[in-house]
């Protein structure tokens, strides 16, 4: 026997190498190749000669696959006709995968769509140079000089759209305002403060409100260095700072075995590879001049453009973000890991869709048809059910209770507006939460429950509050009705809705019998 399995995984070692040998043995994915490999990307010399017409801020993947997508899909189409310049925030000291593959990437989109299996390669180019904000900051200023680059986009994380004591002068300033701030000033500057010198600003940190905070930010800096009141006016009245709010996973670097697969499959190697979903969503709060500038919107249903936004936010919020909330305690106290693992077990994939169809949907804290947030669900669900996407749901556990209180009190409250029933799913996922919150073990700061004998890291600022309540709870039942009425917690005693306590409390009583 131990033979058989020394055989076994010499031969998986054995394949394991062959692969990497092959994928490193493929030509690289660069302009050179196309021009040998024509069939690959049909026209990529027109596509590579387009002018740079976008700033982008922010290099990471979630760019690359959402509004580097839509652009380069636009060009492909012979809409938009335009490439970005992206700026990096850091240095790698050297050459990397952008300068080696002059900034062309590939792009594996997979998953579900309207029940089919979606499994397509896209190779992008609308990315025209990079720029390491610290090395080039000059080159940078000079595309503010460009009178065709008259879009930013930025990703610089939530951290990323905050005041700092910055340096305007700076070479280049420390935080990503400070940078939009001296790069509008140089356009102003260059421009004379002329109305059609102003930009269309998309910020997609994944904060409610980006493209307004950002706006503010600018501004203060803009008054902070003296900038003068008639760049402030230029700012205010032809700039547009637009609130958008992006949705697709986009996962980091695939694993070797994915890259491997692909690269094979693709007959090239690629260092800058990224995967997605199918579903993608680029909501941009805007009017008619914002509508004319972003030309590449009608290459994709994915880009709305429209003066209020808030639908898409309430949906993605309560449906996608609630369910996951609700759900992710739920099935993994169940023995699942991921979201695709609880969709293949028939109890949780009933749950799910339960939760959120019967019982989320109808309640959505905002004025909707039924029949748009039940669309939404249905392509939620098949986005959960994507077999290339692995969502671990511990990490969906992550500040738990705050995702709790979030995304999913306010439409608890608004259910019992229209109902004095209380949702069976709803307090049945609740009940999990507060068992999930139960700690067995703190150590070196951190709280950690047990699951089937095995410790789970619980990640979540209020862990020191559950452990707590735990400890000095009589009994699971008065630990649910304590923090239930804890209205400082919720922002409204819970126990105050007709037969919410007691849904929750039998719920708990189910699973400790069980």
């Amino acid at each position: 026997m131990l033979i058989l399995f020394k055989g076994y995984y010499k031969k998986l070692a054995s394949s394991f190498l062959n692969k990497k040998y092959l994928q490193m043995s493929l030509p690289q994915l660069s302009p050179e190749l196309l021009d040998q490999r024509p069939d690959l990307l049909p026209g990529h010399t027109q596509l590579l000669a387009l002018p740079e017409r976008i700033i982008q801020f922010g290099t990471g993947v979630l760019l690359r696959g959402l509004p580097d997508f839509f652009v380069n899909k636009a060009n492909q189409q012979g809409i938009f006709n335009g490439r970005i310049v992206v700026v990096k925030s850091t240095s790698t000291g050297g050459t990397d995968a952008f300068s080696e593959q002059k900034n062309i990437f590939s792009h594996s989109i997979r998953g579900i769509q309207d029940g089919e299996q979606i499994d397509e390669i896209v190779i992008n180019t609308a990315i025209s140079r990079t720029l390491a904000a610290a090395e080039s900051w000059e080159q940078i200023l000079e595309c503010a000089r460009n009178p065709d680059i008259k879009i930013a986009i930025s990703n610089t994380t939530e951290v990323g759209i905050q005041l700092v004591d910055d340096d305007l002068l700076a070479s280049p300033p420390k935080s990503f305002p400070g940078k939009l701030t001296a790069y509008l000033y140089e356009r102003y500057k260059t421009f004379s403060g002329s109305a059609e010198s102003g930009m269309v600003i998309v910020p997609t940190e994944l904060i409610v409100g980006n493209g307004t905070k950002l706006r503010e930010i600018v501004l203060e800096q803009a008054e902070r260095h003296n900038l003068g009141k008639a760049f402030t006016e230029w700012l205010e009245f032809n700039n547009h700072f637009c609130n958008s709010l992006v949705d697709r996973i986009v996962p980091g670097k695939p694993d070797s075995a994915t890259i491997a697969e692909l690269s094979e499959r693709q007959g090239f190697r690629d260092d800058l590879l990224i995967v997605s979903e199918v579903y993608s969503l680029w909501a941009i709060e805007g009017d008619e001049k914002v509508t004319s500038a972003l030309s590449f919107a009608p290459a994709d249903k994915g880009v709305v453009i429209a003066p209020n936004i808030d639908l898409f936010r309430e949906l993605k919020l309560r449906l996608l973000n609630g369910t996951h909330t609700l759900a992710s305690g739920l099935s993994y106290l169940h023995g699942e890991n991921t979201v695709r693992e609880a969709m293949e077990n028939p109890e949780t994939a009933s749950y799910i869709s339960d939760v959120m169809l019967k019982e989320l949907a109808p309640a959505i804290p905002y004025e909707l048809e039924l029949s748009v947030a039940e669309d939404f669900g249905g392509k939620v669900l098949d986005r959960f059910r994507n077999p290339f996407i692995r969502h671990q749901l511990i990490d969906i556990t992550v500040q738990y209770t705050a995702k709790m209180k979030m995304r999913n009190v306010p439409t608890l409250l608004n259910h019992y507006k229209n109902s004095n029933t209380a949702p069976e799913q709803f307090a049945k996922g609740f009940a999990a939460f507060l068992q999930f919150m139960k700690p067995v073990l703190h150590k070196d700061g951190g709280f950690y429950g047990e699951r089937n004998g095995e410790l789970y890291s619980i990640r979540c600022d209020s862990a020191a509050y559950f452990d707590e309540k735990w400890k000095n709870a009589a009994s699971p039942l008065d630990l649910a009705h304590q923090v239930l009425s804890d209205a400082e917690l919720w922002g409204a005693d819970l126990t105050l809705l007709p037969g919410f306590e007691d849904a929750v409390k039998e719920h708990i009583i189910v699973s400790q019998t069980a």
